[in-house]
């Protein structure tokens, strides 16, 4: 007996079949907090969707997760004038960003809408936040470094051209102003700052005051402040990472500074808790600790050594803690950390970079050998006046007790000289070596 043809027959039956379209309209049923619940529609997460409200008017929500016929969603404004029965419509596709070097100079929210009062810029190229994933056997080596203007890290610290590293630091140490002098006085090609839950005051002065026109000038800055909604927030971290990602896929060497990390993690806490995850070290769900490795791990050097993204991540250590799980798993994703010590800045040193805490884990590769010897003598010896300062201090070291120990002690004005630096003077790279070579040779 034959067969039917099994191919025709599928056919056939698929021709038959009618398939309804996705449901975009829907009604809000219930508000918990930012947590808005629908019913009614099919969306997928990182859809836009608008809600309407009493006086006929509309709040843009984002679809951030579902559970059965619930969609949850979060706003991006506050959700004031909606209510049972909202009416939800679904807008669209997810959310993609226009790029070009148009926004160079200039200040962009979470949603790419101009902060600064001007038009928006005119960018031909679209692209969505997933960003332009590569390969790691696809990346170029890390191999050149790059000058950042501040003799403590070109010369001691010195970083490399594709590298990842972390400023940990407290609040009010200084970070912002050594933020703004990288972004002034840095070698590389394109600034991209993402300023993620800072006070909105901060992001104005950060922008007037410590970037100034010079540094705006070569750069591109999205701001999310911390009274907007936690999406926003997140959204503006991945905003940042694709304009660095576009930059550097057209061969340019991208610096990235996203202060700060720490809030990247506090908006996805909002959201996942929300959202029923449960909570693990201080209160942060799973999804932070796999969010932050896959944000980290877009900068780098780009595909074949075409361009690169040296990022700089701020990591804020509430209350001074080092055991903090955002600290943790910076250290363990990043290619070296810059401590800031509150000690040091209360004493005005600054930029307050204790070289006790920092590594540069490129250093090594970049560098030549003669470089990378001075730079070790001079952290061993700020290290050993580090450790026994207290018994300095109160005079319980007798001199002579230790050859090297007394080195430190009459080198220590000499290295307070080389690590501090005013904030409106910027030193390259080649004079920073200078200048710690000619330390290393006034040594016996």
């Amino acid at each position: 007996m034959a067969f039917p043809d099994l191919q025709a027959e599928v056919d056939r039956d698929c021709a038959r079949l009618i398939v309804s379209a996705p449901r975009r309209t829907g009604t809000l049923v219930r508000i918990v907090g930012l947590m808005l619940e629908a019913r009614g529609i099919v969306a997928t997460v990182g859809e836009t969707c608008s809600i309407r409200t009493a006086d006929g008017g509309a709040v843009e929500a984002e679809v951030v997760g579902f559970s059965d016929k619930t969609t949850f969603l979060m706003p991006y404004g506050h959700p004031a004038g909606i209510g049972p029965g909202s009416a939800v419509v679904v807008q669209g596709g997810s959310f993609k960003v226009k790029l070009g070097r148009s926004m160079l100079g200039r200040v962009l929210d979470g949603r790419c809408a101009p902060l600064d009062g001007k038009p928006a810029p005119l960018c031909d190229d679209e692209h969505g936040l997933q960003g332009f994933p590569l390969n790691p056997m696809e990346r170029g080596p890390i191999h050149e470094p790059l000058d950042v203007g501040v003799k403590a890290i070109n010369g001691v610290l010195t970083l490399g051209k594709g590298q990842r590293i972390g400023l940990m630091a407290g609040s009010g140490v200084g970070k912002s102003v050594l933020l703004g002098m990288i972004t002034r006085y840095t070698k590389a090609d394109v600034v991209v700052i993402g300023l993620i839950g800072e006070r909105g005051r901060e992001v104005n002065e950060f922008i007037r005051e410590t970037l100034g026109p010079e540094g705006l000038a070569k750069s591109v800055v999205i701001a999310a402040p911390a009274d907007v909604s936690p999406v926003l927030r997140l959204r503006a971290g991945n905003v940042a990472h694709l304009i660095a990602e576009y930059f550097r896929d057209q061969g340019l060497n991208v610096l990235l500074l996203i202060d700060s990390l720490t809030r990247v993690a506090h908006a996805q806490r909002e959201i996942g808790l929300a959202v029923g995850e449960p909570p693990t070290m201080k209160g942060y769900p799973p999804s932070v600790f796999a969010l932050l490795p896959k944000m980290i791990e877009r900068a780098g050097v780009g595909r074949n050594g075409h361009g690169s993204i040296t990022a700089i991540y701020t990591v804020l250590m509430e209350g001074d803690d080092t055991a903090d799980p955002i600290v943790d798993i910076a250290r363990a994703s990043l290619d070296g950390q810059v401590m800031l010590s509150r000690s040091l800045a209360d004493a005005a040193h600054y930029p307050a970079i204790d070289l006790s805490g920092s590594i540069s884990r490129i250093m090594p590769a970049i560098c030549e050998r003669s470089a990378l010897a001075a730079a070790n003598r001079f952290r061993r010896m700020w290290t050993l006046y580090q450790q026994n300062q207290d018994l300095i201090k109160v005079g319980a070291y007798q001199s002579g007790a230790n050859a090297e120990l007394d080195e430190a002690i009459s080198r220590r004005p000499d290295m307070e000289r080389f690590l501090c630096q005013e904030m409106h003077e910027g030193v390259d790279l080649g004079a920073s070596a200078a200048l710690l070579a000619a330390f290393a040779g006034q040594q016996g």
